[in-house]
């Protein structure tokens, strides 16, 4: 569009410059949370096949140094289950969802700051609206009694409408970012829950079941000697 240019900015007046900081803020708490939250997202099946591959073959070292190797917060929180390797399930369920308390508060990180940012910005348009409405008056006061044009009153409505519009668009992008990433941190959450999980049933459950195979094939064999 030919009037989208530049100079709606400083029609807009001095609250347009702070919404355009203040989204610029936003975008940068975006951009990093979502990377954050990207690095930290693993293929959850197949770490814990890795996992308990290593744990079948009675390498816990080296299913330690997996986790150790792998970024994100579902590998702290099998790491965590496999420190209390052959302690109670009530021991090693303690130290999952202490690992995971000590996760989701790091996941969540400024996050809250884009709701609140999606809040804030309405208000400084409406603001910006005020301030706008304000200006167009005190014009015609300096005109005295001549007769009210709307060449006068013209920019004070500009910028009231236009700070409005930027607050309302700023306010459902930062809603809309805020959405994708509290889904994020939720997604890792369960793969944090499903993986803690899993290695402790497979620990206590499929791991003691085989070794207790293991020597009742040994005690059949002794016995047929």
């Amino acid at each position: 569009m030919d009037w989208f240019n530049l100079s709606l900015i400083d029609r807009g007046g001095p609250v347009m410059w702070v919404l355009i900081l203040v989204s610029l803020f936003g975008f940068i708490i975006f951009v990093e949370r979502a990377l954050y939250l990207h690095k930290g997202q693993i293929r959850t099946d197949a770490f814990l096949a890795g996992i308990k591959n290593n744990l079948r073959k009675g390498r816990l070292i080296e299913a330690l140094t997996v986790c150790e190797s792998t970024p994100g917060p579902v590998a702290s929180v099998v790491k965590a289950a496999l420190l209390r390797y052959n302690e109670s399930e009530d021991r090693m369920r303690m130290a999952v969802q202490a690992s995971a308390l000590a996760e989701i508060p790091i996941l969540e990180r400024r996050v809250g700051t884009l709701a609140a940012l999606a809040r804030i910005a309405p208000l400084l348009g409406l603001v910006g609206t005020i301030v706008g409405v304000m200006d167009a008056f005190f014009n015609l006061g300096v005109m005295g009694d001549s007769y009210p044009t709307f060449d006068v009153m013209l920019p004070g409505l500009g910028e009231a409408l236009l700070t409005t519009l930027a607050g309302l668009v700023f306010a459902i992008m930062a809603h809309l970012a805020h959405h994708f990433l509290h889904g994020r941190v939720r997604a890792l959450v369960n793969d944090m829950e499903y993986a803690g999980h899993g290695v402790i049933q497979f620990m206590l459950f499929d791991l003691e079941g085989m070794k207790a195979q293991d020597v009742d094939l040994s005690a059949e064999r002794k016995e047929g000697e």
